[in-house]
């Protein structure tokens, strides 16, 4: 027998703490890699994006990308960990959106100012104009693309292979002499020349002495200089009649010497500009008051008719007396199975004023046709309809099951007592519904209050307010207007639009602030 020494004798438990070190190493090793990785491809993002003048992109890519690296390296954060992942999406997807739409309504941003300075004065600064002789072309066909030949005189110059892909506005193409090309093509019909035209107009043609060229009909091209150029002082000065264009930062435009305005222009900051214009500009202000208390009157009496209905039917379905209630039921809350966009547009058919239905039947009977889609006051009454149409099976739906947990005794206590059916509804029924459904009641407000779906497929915000200086209609709610004078307004103003999105936010806050102030609802 060999003695063993107690120290080198290896227990199965050494065994498996030796095993588990490598283990914990190399998932650590993991771990580290995939931080040092995705912290790699985000700051590649985050520089992309300013490259690209992304600024604001590039800040949040960073924002964000630094709290996630800061969280999974700090152990007092660890808790953290399961909870940033929701933090990071509304960060992205509603605090940054928000601060945006602020910033870009302390900008002149329009459809007019979507450039920076530096993109503006790069757009001027590419203008072209003919200034010189004009030369004949010729297109030709080779093994490696087809060529363009100029002649000037007695030199004929033929161009590098022209590429349809590095077609572009200010491509450059450079010319060479005819003898450094070893094989040419005979040159295509005009046909060809003319199928190539849009690409061939997009280039710019580079002699060996540096005279630019363009193309100048279908047959010649013309010698080329810029129109502009940039000076010290940002100015620029037309090289073709030495007019000079001076640098305005108040409108975000470079303007002539008449005070006209040379687009495109550029955005700039325009401070509170936009906002005294919608509390100031009386052509702005009253359509914007007018709208609001529109949205808010829409909002509320559709919360009202909607419960009113989806009350009746539900208490009407608990009566015992009524048979097939499974079928009532089911035929009731049948529109809320039905598509909204359906609906509302079956009823904008239904309302015609020509050949809709309602119409028709109002003719034989009253012998009237409303023009819902032209009066103001009509043309609200048929949105509450419609609107209250689509939203009384929600209100339906809750009711019944509310109305099923009230105790009957109560109401068989009351019937002791010779208490009425109204007695019964203002004293038992709606105190016992009102408390669970406050919430609801005012989720349905706040949805209701940017229904933007129903007004933009019913009337468009039609009939339009007179007078208003912006796209503003009698039935728009707040947030169509403000889409309309972002995407439809001819000037597209997105700047006023985010100010009077703003201005909602603000109103839309306060009314929630003060709405859980009423209802007492703890935050």
């Amino acid at each position: 027998m060999f003695a063993v020494n107690a120290a080198e004798r290896v227990t199965p438990t050494m065994m498996k703490s030796t095993t588990r070190l490598p283990m914990a190493q190399w998932g650590k090793g993991c771990k580290w890699g995939l931080w040092f990785a995705f912290n790699a491809l985000a700051l590649y993002l985050v520089v992309v994006l300013y490259a690209q003048q992304q600024t604001a992109f590039a800040l949040l890519g960073l924002v964000v990308t630094g709290i996630a690296s800061f969280v999974f390296i700090n152990k007092r954060a660890y808790a953290h960990r399961y909870t940033y992942p929701s933090v990071a999406g509304m960060l992205v997807f509603v605090i940054f959106p928000l601060l945006y739409t602020v910033g870009i309504g302390f900008t002149n941003y329009s459809g007019s100012n979507l450039l920076s300075l530096s993109q503006a004065q790069e757009y001027h600064l590419k203008q072209t104009y003919v200034s010189g002789a004009r030369h004949p072309f010729s297109l030709h066909d080779g093994a490696s693309g087809q060529r363009l030949k100029v002649t000037i005189g007695d030199q004929a110059l033929v161009s590098e292979p022209l590429n349809a892909e590095s077609a572009g506005d200010g491509a450059s193409v450079p010319l060479m002499p005819a003898s450094n090309v070893t094989a040419l093509g005979a040159a295509l019909p005009l046909r060809d020349v003319i199928a190539q035209r849009k690409a061939l107009e997009t280039w710019t043609f580079i002699a060996p002495n540096g005279v630019e060229l363009r193309l100048y009909g279908l047959r010649e091209v013309a010698t080329v200089k810029h129109l502009y150029r940039l000076l010290d002082n940002g100015d620029l000065l037309n090289n073709r009649s030495g007019e000079r264009l001076n640098l305005d930062h108040q409108q975000g435009f470079y303007v002539d010497r008449h005070g006209n305005t040379v687009a495109p222009g550029f955005t700039v900051y325009a401070g509170w500009s936009n906002f005294a214009r919608v509390l100031s500009d009386k052509s702005i202000r009253d359509p914007f008051l007018q709208i609001f208390a529109w949205t808010v009157v829409f909002a509320a009496l559709t919360v009202v008719f909607t419960l009113a209905v989806g009350l009746v039917l539900a208490s009407l379905l608990q009566w015992e007396l009524v048979r097939g209630k499974a079928f009532y039921r089911m035929m009731l809350i049948l529109p809320y199975a039905v598509p909204a966009f359906i609906s509302i547009l079956v009823f904008k058919g239904l309302f015609n004023q020509n050949f809709g239905e309602i119409n028709l039947v109002l003719d034989s009977l009253f012998g009237s046709r409303p023009d819902w889609f032209s009066d103001p006051t009509l043309a609200r009454s048929m949105i509450l309809i419609v609107n209250t149409w689509l939203g009384y099976p929600y209100m339906l739906l809750l009711c019944m099951g509310l109305l099923q947990a009230i105790p009957r005794d109560l109401y068989e206590a009351s019937a002791i007592d010779g208490a009425s059916a109204l007695d019964n509804l203002l004293r038992i029924t709606l105190p016992l519904l009102m408390k669970p459904l406050m919430p609801l009641l005012i989720a349905s407000f706040a949805f209701n209050f940017n229904n933007f779906v129903l007004i933009t497929l019913l009337t468009q915000g039609a009939p339009d307010i007179i007078g208003a200086t912006t796209p503003a209609g009698t039935t728009d709610l707040l947030v169509s207007y403000t889409y309309r004078i972002a995407f439809q307004d001819s000037g597209q103003n997105f700047a006023l639009a985010s100010a009077i999105a703003t201005l909602i936010f603000i109103l839309v806050g306060a009314m929630a602030w003060l709405n859980l102030k009423l209802t007492k609802v703890k935050v």
